[in-house]
């Protein structure tokens, strides 16, 4: 017979997804008592039964959620790690609550809306929508037959049904349509015109736009027509590149050889979370292809970036502040377009998040800076 006065027995669980809600709304991140509610009564601890944690050491460890700690972890703003393979690599986690109610409050949707959510993962998101709008209105889909069997049977145990379908992302799922609000739990280069074409006029789609990694963020798209239009988030999302069926794993390019090697110098910073968020997006868009990846010394600690292009240049460029020699090959110079990028991004006032936006009509996709018909565009890649 468990003791409530002992520590050690884990209170109800209720009582850790009420704690996330309040601290949602103490932060500010969620505002909406519908929302609240469905945070509120979710049992996410039995959609991610099981996380691994890392505590300063290359090994992982499994932790029960079902447990105390556990459930302090699994209701918590925090990214779950909920797959590691063989070598201790994570290759799958859980949004975190935070991310994900934000995006939901944005899409502002309605009782009676129906809603496409591109990525199912552990099924949590697609719970939260089906608290909010039953059963019938949530599709969820996603490419990788065991994440989507797997929800069906967890979200089945507490009697949430939503449809849930193994497919390509990138083709939507026409068999519902019309939707009133699209979202993804993976990021596109450009939007699937799919998508636009299976959401209601005056709907709404919110997606991360990610020319290349480590470039880009949410944008929340309305359908105007045969237009999408709209402004990206002021706060940073980011998720993985979406997949597709018999499509390998993601890997990053590695600098090979492309001519003659030359050198110069360089005070620009190397890693991308040393740069701007918004200049790094816009670098990418002006070297579509871009590869980010790093270089190890004798001693197997990283000393150098490289990035590389699909035309086979590539640059190196030690990590560190100052002066600095940085060595490239092949036609593109990619660290000249990425400093070039740099100083128009500075002399355009540092512009961040909010000043930029997105069109898409079935043949172009463009980023803009503060208005559509304004001066700077950028033509996204994948037209």
């Amino acid at each position: 017979m468990t003791n409530p006065a002992d520590p050690s027995t884990p209170k109800p669980w209720h009582h850790y997804a009420r704690a996330l809600a309040n601290l949602l709304c103490d932060r500010g991140d969620l505002t909406d008592p519908a929302w609240y509610n469905a945070i509120a009564h979710t049992p996410r601890h039995r959609l991610v039964p099981q996380i691994w944690k890392q505590e300063g050491a290359p090994e992982w460890t499994p932790v029960d959620t079902a447990g105390p700690a556990g459930l302090e972890l699994v209701y918590s703003p925090t990214s779950l790690i909920t797959k590691v393979d063989a070598r201790g690599v994570p290759i799958s986690s859980s949004t975190k609550p935070d991310l994900m109610v934000r995006m939901l409050e944005s899409l502002d949707v309605r009782g009676g809306d129906r809603v496409l959510e591109i990525g199912t993962g552990t099924g949590y998101n697609a719970a939260l929508l089906t608290h909010r709008l039953g059963d019938d209105n949530v599709v969820s889909i996603d490419v990788d037959d065991e994440l989507v069997e797997t929800a069906r049977a967890r979200l089945a145990r507490f009697g949430a049904h939503p449809i849930l379908a193994i497919v390509d992302g990138e083709n939507g799922f026409p068999a519902r349509t019309p939707y009133d609000r699209i979202i993804a739990t993976c990021s596109v280069s450009t939007v699937p015109w799919a998508w636009a074409e299976q959401v209601r006029d005056g709907g709404r789609i919110l997606v991360s736009i990610m020319p290349t990694i480590h470039a880009g963020n949410l944008v929340l798209l309305e359908k105007h027509g045969d237009r999408l239009e709209g402004r990206f988030s002021r706060r940073l999302g980011q998720f993985m590149s979406m997949r597709h069926t018999g499509e390998a794993p993601e890997t990053l390019a590695s600098a090979q050889p492309a001519g003659d090697e030359r050198q110069r110098t360089t005070t620009a910073p190397t890693e991308p979370w040393k740069i701007s968020p918004v200049a790094w997006m816009w670098a990418a868009l002006e070297l579509p292809g871009l590869s980010l990846g790093y270089s190890l010394n004798d001693e197997g600690t990283v000393d150098a970036s490289y990035l590389t292009t699909p035309d086979g240049s590539w640059a190196t460029v030690p990590l560190g502040r100052g002066e600095r020699t940085i060595t490239e090959a092949g036609p593109t110079p990619i660290w000249y377009v990425i400093e070039k990028t740099l100083d128009r991004w500075h002399s355009t006032g540092q512009p961040g998040w909010e000043r930029l936006g997105m069109t898409a009509t079935p043949g172009r996709q463009t980023m803009w800076l503060d208005a559509p018909d304004g001066h700077h565009h950028w033509p996204l890649t994948g037209n």
